[in-house]
């Protein structure tokens, strides 16, 4: 059993009309619920809850503080490789893209270590194209050893693997791995993912359940905002959500928010999200999901994320470069050939922390030592 058996139960446009049916009266129910079930999280996301925004933000900020206390965790991504084998038409990596491509040597990766550091951060998310010739086991067995003797977290965003694979991973110090469907439609997944191992729908879909039984500390899921109906696309995150915390309860979880941005190769939304519906959204899974993480990247700008954290967010990024060598060589920092998509928050670490602390909340660098968690 996994999630595809359930997904497979799933009919998009019966969500998708299920969500557009919802009323006023049903959103009021979803307020009013001590704990949410899935049909309830569809009003909340509905265009019904539009005018409940406020509501549900109140809500949502006094369930964050509850369950978080007054903190933000900040982390950083370390893009390893920009190589990949995939063509993805949203993602400026995909293989057809003329784009320079990089992976980062060990003294490279020594250089973006110190770099790092000297900016005080102890959680690190690394990223990849998905070349597994490239920057598969044999690069990862190389690299996590020598990361962890530098960071007390860190996180992987790069290709699914086997299960035995993320056991061999978390021996060598892994603690969470975010893996995006980037859409749960079907036909828009194959419509936009043209060639390479990311094209198999199944497999992809089935990798948190096989990180929830390789006994991984936290998974990360979401969708890729402006592939397909946004509404719908969270109803399915939700579902996935709701189905790996009863199934794998030791894990803890997180939910991000990606918008499409600008890359080589760009793509234009095919579903729009305003920032007030994005509001709606992260102030929903936290009504639905009291205890999952929520992230918010540098996708998006200085300004949004400043507005929004207190209402829900627990997890930001700072000072994000989204190509290898982004953080040392300042050809890369001036130039943006190598980069995945373009980021919207520029600030600094000690900036975005300063921001934090404006809206009475504490950055924090670090929140826990390995020793603790066994």
């Amino acid at each position: 059993m996994s999630f595809l058996d359930t997904f497979n139960q799933l009919d998009w446009n019966e969500v998708k009309l299920s969500i557009t049916s919802k009323t006023a009266s049903d959103v009021e129910q979803a307020l009013s619920a001590s704990r949410l079930n899935h049909d309830q999280f569809l009003a909340l996301i509905s265009p019904a809850a539009s005018p409940y925004l406020e509501q549900m933000a109140k809500k949502s900020l006094q369930l964050t503080r509850q369950r978080f206390g007054n903190t933000v965790q900040l982390y950083i991504p370390l893009y390893l490789s920009n190589k990949c084998t995939n063509i993805c038409t949203y993602c400026g990596f995909s293989l057809g893209n003329k784009i320079r491509r990089k992976t980062l040597s060990m003294d490279e990766l020594d250089a973006e270590i110190r770099a790092i550091k000297a900016h005080g951060f102890e959680h690190l998310l690394l990223v990849t194209g998905e070349a597994p010739g490239t920057v598969g086991m044999d690069y990862f067995r190389k690299v996590l050893p020598k990361l962890r003797m530098h960071f007390s977290h860190i996180s992987m965003e790069v290709q699914p693997l086997d299960q035995k694979d993320y056991e061999e991973l978390m021996s060598l110090g892994l603690d969470a791995v975010l893996v995006y469907q980037e859409t749960y439609h079907r036909p828009t997944y194959n419509q936009v993912h043209l060639r390479g191992s990311k094209a198999d729908f199944d497999y992809r879909l089935e990798t948190a359940d096989r990180l929830g039984k390789a006994g991984i500390d936290k998974i990360g899921i979401g969708a890729l905002i402006g592939l397909e109906d946004w509404r719908t696309d969270a109803a399915m995150v939700a579902a996935h959500l709701d189905y790996l915390e009863k199934t794998y309860w030791r894990t803890r979880y997180s939910i991000s928010f990606p918008r499409l941005r600008p890359c080589e190769g760009e793509m234009n939304p095919v579903s729009l999200i305003s920032d007030r519906q994005l509001v709606q959204l992260i102030c929903a899974y936290r009504l639905f999901k009291p205890e999952a993480e929520l992230s918010l990247s540098t996708r998006e700008s200085a300004r949004f994320r400043d507005n929004v954290l207190p209402l829900g967010i627990t997890t930001m990024s700072a000072f994000s470069s989204t190509q290898p060598g982004g953080y040392v060589n300042d050809e890369f920092l001036e130039h943006t050939a190598l980069e995945q998509f373009a980021i919207d928050d520029n600030r600094r670490p000690e900036q975005v922390a300063d921001a934090i602390r404006s809206k009475g909340l504490e950055a924090v660098w670090k929140d826990w030592d390995n020793c603790y968690s066994h």
